[in-house]
Parts: structure tokens; sequence; C-alpha cells
């Protein structure tokens, strides 16, 4: 091998390492970029991640029930992410989740949706009735929390951890709930409502 060859390979061998050095702090950057936007979720990457549909019918129960928009909007992607027909273990319809026989018990409450509890599958139907669902537990328990934990664990199991929260003498919090997964929601919820507040404000009428 000549000596020109030689040095031009050398010169070949010492680029190697060096591109691919770069490469990967090229892709390091990128990853970490890509982690600090998730954490501080900007309202353009929020409505990516946190859709939202049927504004008008959220709008319109949440003007007639008094419960916020960004409120249901939460609910309903916790819930299903907007999947109209998305059915649970347990039997539960649509966008809110609700039970068949939750809306047939509350279809005989005064101030009830007017359509029938049969047709749960209807988007605007299982707003209407998960709405009145979230209104009538935020007035009995005079909580957010509180009615989510309701909405999610069920109103029997609520009361029951009342009335232990409060015979050990203090109010319930949310980290004395038993079940890890109401615990969760009530959290999760609380999380998305204050992103969809911000990423969604204009859309919701909320600020």
């Amino acid at each position: 091998m000549t000596t020109a060859v030689a040095r031009r390979v050398r010169r070949r061998h010492r680029g190697g390492p060096s591109r691919w050095v770069s490469v990967a702090a090229l892709m390091v950057l990128i990853v970490v970029g890509a982690v600090a936007v998730h954490a501080t979720m900007p309202s353009w990457y929020a409505r990516l991640w946190y859709p939202i549909e049927h504004v008008q019918v959220i709008s319109a129960e949440a003007e007639a029930s008094g419960v916020q928009p960004d409120l249901i909007a939460a609910v309903i992607y916790q819930e299903s992410k907007f999947t109209e027909d998305a059915r649970s273990d347990r039997g539960a319809v649509g966008l809110m989740q609700v039970l068949p026989e939750t809306a047939r018990w509350i279809h005989r409450q005064p101030g009830a949706p007017a359509a029938a509890p049969e047709r749960l599958a209807d988007p605007a139907v299982n707003i209407a009735y998960g709405v009145w669902y979230l209104h009538y537990l935020i007035d009995k328990y005079g909580s957010q929390d509180l009615a989510l934990a309701a909405y999610n664990g069920g109103e029997t199991n609520l009361r029951r951890w009342i009335a232990d929260a409060r015979g050990a003498g203090h109010a319930l919090s949310v980290a004395e709930i038993p079940f890890s997964e109401t615990r969760g929601f009530v959290a999760a919820v609380g999380d998305a409502r204050a992103i969809y507040r911000r990423a969604w404000s204009e859309s919701l009428g909320v600020s």
C-alpha cells in the first residue's frame, strides 16, 4: 500500500466513529426535546394527545347543568378517549361509560334527559345522561373529587369510605380511597381537565 493510500484509509477510519458519535448525539437531542415537549405539554401538542369531539353537545349540556365543559371533556377522555362505541367489561356504554341500570334510574328522576335510556349508544344521549349524573354527584357530595370517586367507584362504596373517614375523625381524602383504579381516575380526570381548559379554551368557552 502506498503512503498516500494509507493516509486516505486512516482518515476514513478516523472519520467513521466521529460520524456515528454525531448521529448518536443528534438522536439524544431529539429524544430529550420530545420528552421536554411532552412534559410541558404546550397547547398545540396537547391538542394532538387530548382530542375533542361533540363540542356543541358538551357546551349545551354544560350550560343546562352548570357542569363545566372542560370537566365533561376530561371525563369523556378518561372514560372512552372519545370512542363512541366504547363498552366496558361491566357493560358501561358509550362516551361517558354510563351503565344501563344507572341510565334507567336516572330516567326516573326529576329533570332527567328526555331521551330513553335504551338510546345510550347515541353520543348526544350518552353525554346527556353522563352529565346529568355528574351534576347529581357534585351537587350531592359537594366536591369534584368525591363526585368523580362515586362516578368511577359507585355511590355505595363512596358512602362507606366517607363513613370510615368520619369514624376516624376526618374528612375523606382521595389518598384514602382503597380502590387504586378510583384514585387513579380522580387524579387523571383532574389532570386532563387542566389540559382541556388550556388547550381547548376557545372551543369550550372557558378561560
